[in-house]
């Protein structure tokens, strides 16, 4: 469509059935409604007075994410439960005409990354840059057989950087979506994207992470996801096979199942707080956690911790600390317990409403351990700066009620060291809860989010 068609297309409202749909807040349509014309303005402002772009253009969202258990389990083939949210990046985007292998890229409130299709090897020097990531996306594209070209593109996100909802992964969905929509008729599946968006992160990054924040963000919903499990195997998930990629890293298609979660119908809502602690120079933080794990698998003669039974890791404790330390050990012995939780949140889950209770103790234990025995609430490098111990002592001190949790459960979230807090709170005490949270971090660093049913997709 036509960028001046579409802002009128946008105005006259006829997008507001669709835009609910994704982001499942009415309250919230006519912000949307004016951010998509925004962003399309800014993309004719950018791009739509040379011939050289297309006038034509499409929409792509892709989608934060939210881990609901699982933490840090992904990167040792075990089992997670992670969801989509309503925040979103999208995208406005055209083809270039000329020439026809330029890639355009701007970001709000960042330069303008401009780059040639012919340029798209991995460089050294372009490690943890948004330019590698870009670069990598597309490359995984190419290397896997879709067909690749130019594009450019104006990106506005309301999933903010660093704050544990992924905005790396958003970003890395978003891009391979535009290749699959715009050069292979959206045949790229959510899973081949997610991949793919963890091979730029990992290869060209130069970011060793897992794959469940590109899962989630690609595949949508509250997912079920088993690493360790082959979905080729299981007749009611996607079938398809593994290859090897470019950088030698196996490729693996794990099992996912679609778990329903209505908060709404429970009288809960998600409510997600920015601590704003920095995460610079966490990156040894983040690396330590799969390397340490790795240790103890390693000890054993494999390369990941789901490939060796808990009781071998309890009957060589001593061992394995004398020889590895105490907290690889701390860590092998969460990733066993956590991989227990999914299974048995996935079972409360789909058992119906009435359990619950249940779901938030098995959070709150969640979160107890990944404090005490994951131990990435702070890193242990500047003891000083505790931002998500504060906030997670005042939400314990907010939703402070009798022992089943009733008024709500809070936990770390994602990575950890710094950044976000996720909590199940109550809908009586989220407007007490969200006072008190940005009361401490600032006006609007506490989110309430919704779990939307897409990951990244077309809108229009």
């Amino acid at each position: 469509m036509k960028t001046d068609e579409l802002i009128v297309y946008i105005e006259d409202g006829k997008m507001d059935e669709r835009l609910t749909d994704i982001y499942l807040d009415k309250e919230k349509l006519s912000y949307q409604r004016s951010r998509y014309i925004d962003a399309v303005k800014k993309y004719k402002e950018l791009f739509g007075s040379s011939d050289e772009y297309s006038d034509d253009v499409c929409i792509i969202s892709a989608p934060g994410r939210t881990e609901v258990c699982g933490n840090h389990t992904d990167h040792q083939h075990g089992q997670v439960l992670a969801a989509s949210i309503n925040d979103d990046a999208i995208a406005i985007v055209g083809i270039t005409d000329s020439p026809l292998d330029m890639v355009n890229i701007k970001s709000e409130g960042y330069d303008m990354i401009s780059f040639s299709l012919n340029d798209i090897e991995k460089q050294d020097n372009e490690e943890g840059t948004t330019l590698a990531l870009i670069k990598g996306v597309i490359a995984g594209c190419k290397n896997r057989g879709y067909a690749i070209g130019g594009f450019s593109a104006y990106v506005t996100s309301d999933v903010l950087g660093g704050s544990g909802l992924s905005s790396s992964a958003a970003f890395e969905t978003l891009v391979g979506n535009i290749i699959s929509h715009l050069y292979n008729n959206g045949s790229i599946d959510a899973v081949t994207i997610a991949i793919i968006g963890q091979y730029a992160e990992n290869y060209y990054f130069g970011k060793p992470c897992g794959l469940m924040d590109q899962m989630a963000c690609s595949v949508g919903s509250l997912c079920y996801i088993n690493f360790g499990a082959n979905a080729s195997d299981d007749e009611n998930s996607n079938t398809v096979t593994s290859d090897i990629n470019k950088s030698g890293i196996q490729d693996s298609r794990p099992l996912i199942r679609r778990i329903e979660l209505d908060l709404d119908s429970v009288g809960y809502s998600l409510c997600i707080t920015d601590t704003k602690g920095s995460h610079a120079d966490l990156t040894p933080d983040y690396a330590a956690v799969p390397a340490e794990m790795k240790s103890v698998a390693g000890f054993f003669g494999e390369e990941y911790l789901n490939d060796v039974p808990e009781n071998k890791v309890l009957n060589s404790i001593p061992e394995l600390r004398e020889k590895l330390g105490d907290r690889a050990v701390l860590r092998a012995l969460h990733f066993y317990e956590e991989n227990n939780r999914v299974l048995s949140i996935a079972d409360v889950l789909m058992s119906g409403e009435s359990h619950f209770t249940e779901f938030l103790k098995l959070v709150k234990a969640s979160g107890d351990s990944s404090f005490k025995f994951l131990q990435n609430v702070y890193t242990s490098h500047d003891i000083q700066h505790q931002n998500v111990s504060i906030a997670l002592c005042l939400s314990e001190k907010v939703l402070a009620s009798n022992t089943d949790h009733s008024y709500g459960v809070c936990r770390v979230h994602g990575g950890g060291f710094a950044g976000t807090i996720q909590a199940f709170v109550k809908n009586e005490r989220v407007a007490d809860y969200k006072e008190a949270l940005d009361q401490v971090f600032g006006e609007g660093s506490c989110a309430v989010l919704k779990i939307r049913k897409y990951g990244g997709l077309r809108v229009i």
